[in-house]
């Protein structure tokens, strides 16, 4: 169903391969966001060419519209949406974390109410795991509950404890359906790094074939996103794929490879390119603001992507101020190229051995927004003391 083989390593950052039924992955990878079954703005066939390994959709927004059973019925996610290489289905996890006052958590799942017609729906983890598979994508994700930022340490621990009750609940449905998809399980614990850890440990235990960070991202300090990753990585399998989910600037992805990361996924691509931000190798670049009205230069000089070898900032700015959809389609592709581009160097510097002296690079000819996130290493101690977490299960 899933191989993961690790070919070059780096200080923590790692370079990988991950063998899907669809096709081969290098890792670290960025997936583009098409909770819709398709990446906002842009075609499949655009995101091949520009060297999208595998995209991202979403159970909770698929089950709603169009619905598995009509997807069921066009063969699968894959032939619905035309898509021939991987893809990675989220749980929903989130999205229902997101609707607040629309739902009710209990131990059982959540009910929740649709944010598209008002009627009532239950998600249990038995549930979401049918859904997934019905949609067939290549890895399908836990059904998991995040903890909000800030909350008390009792509802971080509560959602955390259900997290894991609900992970071996998707486990156990998982594996009486069969079939060739990978689950994996996700960590949640808010940001405490005691519940992180012993999340990290208990999935461990249930050998997931990989593994999601969640919950981070969420309005917490940027110091101690880095802290609860690093956490969770020296806890979880070396030999296992870590997804790192919804967390996703540049300089997100810099620093997450750096602490052991292979995947990613987040929106900012796609809703920055809709807003007019570009992103460059010297920082973002709000394209459709004035200074670039008579600007005959392409988004970046240093880009070849398609964007950047045929059209310039003013004419991009005037699609905007036109507001002509080629402004955000153009802005949204090369963006999403960037941050592909920018996974491409990392894999090559990692397997290099001089991806330490990339990262300092990449921060010293930023001029315009990618800071480096100050968080101090700490000594990790040895995995095998870490690991040595058997009989956890038996918790659940």
């Amino acid at each position: 169903m899933l191989e993961f083989r690790i070919v070059a390593e780096d200080g923590e950052a790692r370079a990988g391969v991950l063998v899907t039924p669809h096709g081969e992955v290098e890792t670290p990878a960025f997936m583009p966001v098409g909770t819709q079954g398709t990446v906002k703005a842009l075609s499949q066939q655009e995101l091949e060419e520009i060297g999208v390994q595998m995209v991202l959709g979403n159970a909770y927004h698929l089950y709603l519209r169009p619905g598995p059973e009509l997807i069921e019925k066009a063969g699968g996610l894959h032939r619905f949406m035309a898509w021939k290489r991987p893809i990675l289905i989220d749980s929903g996890g989130y999205q229902v974390f997101s609707l607040a006052a629309l739902r009710k958590v209990t131990d059982e799942g959540v009910t929740f109410q649709s944010h598209i017609d008002g009627s009532y729906h239950l998600f249990t983890p038995e549930r979401v795991v049918e859904i997934e598979h019905i949609l067939g994508a290549d890895i399908i994700m836990a059904f998991d509950e995040p903890a909000p930022y800030p909350c008390s340490r009792a509802d971080a621990e509560a959602a955390h404890r259900r997290t894991l009750s609900w992970a071996k609940r998707c486990l156990m449905r998982h594996e009486r359906l069969g079939g060739e998809q990978a689950l994996f399980g996700i960590v949640q614990g808010g940001i405490h790094q005691d519940l992180r850890r012993e999340g990290a440990e208990v999935l461990a235990d249930m050998d997931f074939p990989g593994y999601g960070i969640g919950g981070l991202s969420v309005g917490e300090p940027k110091p101690l996103t880095w802290e609860i990753v690093e956490v969770v990585a020296a806890t979880l399998p070396d030999d296992r794929p870590r997804h790192l989910l919804g967390v996703g600037l540049p300089e997100d992805l810099v620093e997450g490879v750096a602490r052991g990361i292979d995947l990613f996924d987040c929106v900012v691509p796609t809703r920055y390119g809709r807003n007019g931000t570009a992103f460059t190798w010297r920082g973002k670049l709000v394209v459709k603001n004035a200074p670039y009205a008579r600007d005959f230069s392409p988004i970046d000089p240093k880009c070849t992507c398609p964007v950047c070898r045929h059209y310039t900032r003013a004419y991009i700015r005037h699609l905007f101020q036109a507001g002509e959809v080629l402004a955000l389609r153009l802005t949204t592709l090369h963006n999403v190229y960037f941050f592909i581009e920018l996974m491409r160097r990392m894999r090559r510097a990692i397997s290099e051995g001089r991806f330490q002296k990339w990262r300092e690079e990449f921060y010293r000819v930023s001029e315009r927004g990618y800071i480096k996130p100050f968080a101090p290493k700490r000594n990790r101690g040895s995995r095998k003391v870490q690991r040595g977490r058997r009989g956890l299960c038996a918790r659940l």
